[in-house]
């Protein structure tokens, strides 16, 4: 059993407040049994990345809905910033640990959800090592955390996994176009294994596995300039510096918000269906077209300057939905306006920040 005065030299050297921290030794996990009995219809999910951007979302969206939350998260791209407004939530505790080490959660879990992994192109190409293992080793071990404690399990995969698609809109039944040993394929082939690993525990043990594949998602909590289109257009115009677009900009995404994502994943994970299913917003815009947009919303006057287009970039990305509404009665609801008008506002306080440091 690890001391009291351990536990707090952990605290102090991970700079995380106590009172958000899980406890491991045997009191701790008395005390998280006796609040189960009390609360004998609350729920425990279990978040890895829970304090990335997305992860706080969903974070935040359980914890909306009457569930208990631990947080696992390293803080290698996710930051305590997302989830600090959530310091005395009651139901809510963060652990900073590697999921591609052995976890160890004492109590019970309901659901464990695997949202941790580098995902812009800056962070995986950065990260290539960490980003294998976190689809590879992290799957694992959360698979394992799920199977242990008899848990439902989630995996937040990606629309990478149909690369440079050949089809389009891209539907669940179609295998991709990915180049498994180019600069992107750390990214794409850790999701294409997590989403078979994920199915191997389905069949072999029984797990009740669900499994989404997220398309381009934006909305407040976005690091700026974190390598993805919107974060890099707004930092540049807030810099007042040239706007990148890459190739002629006529390569198309579409972008939905991040409260109607969360929404078709929580669907998703209350739902029957355990093979993917694509998580996003039919609606494309070149990435050209985007850039004007974003610029005409901050009254930038800087110029939009091209560059060569990356390897492997995908020349297109919208998905086919039809499952999700088919099975889930989901579709995303924030148009791009609102949307952007609202991720805008988050960037410039956050920009304002930056500066006044």
């Amino acid at each position: 059993m690890r001391s009291q005065a351990g536990m707090k030299e952990r605290r102090a050297r991970n700079m995380e407040p106590a009172g958000i921290w899980e406890n491991t030794d045997d009191e701790a996990a008395g005390s998280i049994a006796k609040r189960r009995n009390d609360e004998a219809k609350t729920m425990r999910a279990v978040v890895t990345g829970g304090a990335g951007f997305l992860g706080s979302h969903l974070c935040d969206y359980l914890l909306d809905h009457g569930w208990e939350v631990l947080s696992i998260d390293n803080l290698v791209t996710g930051t305590q910033a997302n989830v600090r407004h959530l310091a005395e939530h009651p139901r809510f505790r963060m652990l900073q640990q590697d999921v591609t080490k052995f976890i160890d959660v004492p109590g019970p879990v309901d659901y464990v959800l695997h949202f941790a992994s580098p995902a812009s192109p800056v962070d995986y190409l950065k990260l290539p090592i960490q980003t294998l293992k976190v689809g590879s080793l992290g799957t694992l071990n959360t698979l394992g955390l799920a199977l242990a404690k008899k848990a439902k399990y989630f995996l937040a995969s990606t629309s990478e996994c149909y690369g440079d698609p050949l089809v389009s809109p891209q539907p669940e039944t179609y295998w991709g176009n990915v180049n498994p040993i180019g600069p992107r394929g750390v990214y794409d082939e850790a999701k294409r294994f997590a989403e078979a690993m994920v199915m191997a525990y389905h069949r072999a043990h029984g797990v009740d596995t669900h499994i989404v594949r997220i398309f381009n998602t934006y909305g407040p909590r976005m690091r700026l300039n974190d390598g993805r289109a919107l974060p890099n257009f707004v930092h540049q115009a807030l810099m007042g510096q040239p706007i990148t677009v890459y190739g002629s900009g006529k390569q198309t995404r579409s972008f939905c918000y991040v409260s109607d994502l969360i929404e078709g994943i929580y669907r998703l994970m209350l739902s029957e269906e355990h093979e993917p299913t694509n998580i996003g917003n039919p609606q494309e815009i070149t990435i050209l077209e985007f850039a004007e947009r974003v610029r005409a919303l901050l009254g930038a006057t800087t110029p939009i300057v091209f560059e060569p287009l990356p390897q492997d970039d995908p020349k297109q990305r919208c998905p086919d939905i039809s499952k999700a509404r088919r099975l889930l009665g989901w579709e995303p609801k924030v148009n791009l306006e609102d949307g952007l008008r609202l991720t805008l506002e988050s960037f410039k306080k956050q920009f304002a920040e930056a500066q006044a440091r």
